[in-house]
């Protein structure tokens, strides 16, 4: 067609998204017709419309998506993963501090450990090189790919301990190949040795991996540390753990390691020193072992203080665990089955069983008599063996609270020797025209002694103490308090639930003076060892509280005590042969299994100037017997015979 022929005519309006122009075909279309040259508009349909902007919008969601999930999901692994390509900065762990016994003995070494510990960040799930490793891993550990797989997968830390504790046959594999395992290397570790095993287990604890709350909230620990479980191990650990090292590694384009540089020195752990004697410690272990395996029984503890400072000389619960278990990575049948053990060794009963104290209780209740002056120390009270109280709502009821045997007449000092029920019971609650101190007054008294507060000791787990009343039992059993309960809590039965610790601390002020001290086991913490350490931090004597006591009173209930020692009708009898002079007091507590008993005896010595107060401990005794006396013979006969 030639070109003078076409013309281009201005369309009437605007030109739309949806108009056409007429083609050649179009144009002879309009001559055949007979009509003119116009703009032809052919609108496109609706659907195709709504089809390419659902395309568009799809597209846009598909795109925003891709990129949030990139940026916020996986923006943290993604750039570790980045910076991982430039390098990475792994920790190293520091030495633990040692722990030393009153005369520099060690009772914690640590021992060189080996560790395999991969970095999640250079791992992924399907990757290739991923799998290959794990295979690698699993070949060289004697374990299935799954079970390294999931450990990987259940790890929150970009540190991945993937084997502890390796022996010496697989170290010397797992070198050899470590070039197959680009992501991952041996890594230097301490075991913790207990060198006296189950006899310090609950003094000193163990160490284990850190949980996952431990890993949130401390920044320096990686799954591969270990931390303080229980014991001095857990109550000093910020101490103990140290100051991890950081080292830098380069990596080139090829994502192979280039240079390794020390960014931080670690950081020794410091290190303790106790107050306790070793083998003092091992004296009361061991003659505690020894009378409850006598006496067919299963269950004790004791403990020793130096009344002067609240210094823990020795501290014992029975039975009791290898702490070294838990360096070797102790299997879970091996923790259940001692977990589920009715004897309970992880349970440390000195500073966390709930007790009554029985009979150990009458000399607070008679300092408490003597202070409130209800009672001459000198006025006589018949002990028949029993007393017979009425009800006040019907008087032919008639109830008996017994004593053991009769003691006829008896003074205070007498009545403490011989442990008289119907003493205290007089002087507890009243009875005939004695006045008694009531619930009240004894609540007062025993808490003057520290039985509702905790010690303060530096050990975790400890259990503050109970002493029942008549507000508590209406509260919690919606029971009127009667005469009988008073009877019963004056002898240290009733619903008195107290520690073997609290009644040690407690007897340390009648010997002391009337002054409450903390206990307490560290004496020091060092930095170094020798002549080259460095204090951190001493503990010096820590007065926790005054009972309030009169000096005068409180030498009647020593002198009752000492007559329970050296007079032939004294219920601590069986320590009148011991060098020194001691001053002693037993206990017995019924249960709920007729015929067994748990029993008790506190002692402190020398009379005049006590250095010592010990207080033991046995439960499930069958029948009345002296079973924690011949303990604090052996105990005491040791720790005076090295005076």
């Amino acid at each position: 067609m030639p070109i003078s022929r076409l013309k281009i005519k201005q369309s009437e309006g605007d030109l739309e998204t949806h108009h056409v122009f007429l083609d050649t075909l179009a144009n002879q279309k309009e001559q055949e017709l007979g009509i003119s040259e116009r703009k032809f508009e052919v609108p496109l349909s609706k659907n195709a419309i709504y089809s390419l902007f659902l395309f568009f919008t799809l597209f846009c969601a598909v795109f925003f998506t891709k990129t949030f999930y990139l940026q916020m999901i996986e923006g943290k692994q993604l750039y570790a993963m980045s910076e991982n390509n430039k390098g990475r900065v792994n920790l190293t762990a520091p030495k633990r501090g040692i722990i030393y016994d009153s005369k520099g003995v060690k009772l914690v070494l640590n021992s060189p450990d080996f560790n395999l510990v991969c970095d999640k960040r250079s791992f992924s799930e399907s990757s290739p090189e991923t799998i290959k490793e794990i295979e690698t891993m699993a070949d060289i550990l004697g374990k299935e790919p799954s079970e390294i797989s999931d450990i990987i997968a259940n790890v929150e830390d970009s540190k991945i301990l993937i084997s502890e504790n390796i022996p010496q046959e697989t170290l010397l594999v797992l070198e050899a190949r470590l070039t197959d395992l680009p992501n991952c290397q041996i890594e230097k570790n301490t075991l913790r040795n207990y060198v006296m095993g189950p006899i310090f287990s609950h003094v000193l604890g163990y160490t284990g991996k850190p949980n996952k709350e431990e890993l949130k909230n401390t920044a320096s620990f990686t799954s591969s540390d270990n931390v303080g479980k229980t014991g001095l191990e857990k109550f000093y650990d910020e101490f103990l753990r140290g100051t991890p090292g950081k080292v830098k590694t380069d990596r080139i384009a090829d994502g192979q390691e280039n240079n390794s540089q020390m960014i931080a020195e670690e950081k020794a752990g410091n290190n303790l020193v106790l107050n306790i004697d070793a083998n003092l410690q091992k004296v009361v272990y061991d003659a505690l072992e020894k009378s409850i395996k006598n006496i067919g029984s299963k269950k004790g503890a004791a403990v020793a203080l130096d009344p002067r400072t609240g210094a823990v000389l020795a501290l014992v619960s029975y039975p009791a665990y290898d702490d070294n278990i838990f360096s070797q990575s102790i299997l879970q049948a091996d923790y259940d089955k001692l977990q589920n053990d009715p004897s309970q060794p992880f349970f440390n009963r000195v500073v966390s069983a709930k007790y009554s104290t029985g009979s150990t209780i009458k000399p607070f209740l008679a300092s408490g008599a003597l202070q409130e002056n209800i009672i001459s120390p000198t006025k006589l009270i018949n002990d028949p063996g029993y007393i017979t109280v009425h009800s006040q709502y019907d008087p032919s009821v008639v109830y008996t609270f017994a004593g053991v045997v009769p003691h006829g007449l008896v003074d205070m000092k007498k009545a403490i020797a011989v442990s008289s029920n119907i003493y205290f019971y007089t002087v507890g609650g009243g009875y005939g025209d004695q006045k008694g101190l009531g619930p009240a007054r004894i609540k007062k008294y025993l808490d003057a002694y520290g039985w509702e507060q905790k010690t303060g000791i530096d050990l975790p787990g400890e259990f503050k103490g109970f002493v029942p009343s008549p507000g508590w039992k209406k509260e919690t059993k919606n029971e009127s308090w009667w005469d009988g309960d008073t009877y019963n809590l004056s002898i240290g039965q009733s619903d008195l639930q107290v520690t073997p610790l609290q009644v040690a601390v407690a007897y340390a002020a009648i010997a002391n003076g009337g002054t409450l001290y903390k206990p307490q086991i560290v004496q020091k913490i060092v930095e170094g060892s020798g002549q080259d350490a460095s204090i951190i931090q001493e503990f010096k004597p820590e007065i926790t509280g005054q009972i309030g006591i009169d000096q005068k009173n409180l030498q009647i209930v020593r002198e009752g005590m000492r007559d329970g020692v050296q007079k032939e009708y004294g219920s601590s009898f069986m320590l009148h042969d011991l060098p020194i002079a001691v001053a002693g007091k037993t206990g017995t507590v019924q249960t709920n299994k007729d015929g067994i008993f748990n029993t008790w005896s506190a002692n402190f010595a020398p009379y005049d100037n006590p250095s010592i107060v010990f207080l033991a401990t046995i439960e499930g005794v069958q029948g009345l017997r002296a079973a924690t006396l011949p303990v604090a013979h052996d105990v005491l006969q040791y720790y005076f015979s090295k005076k």
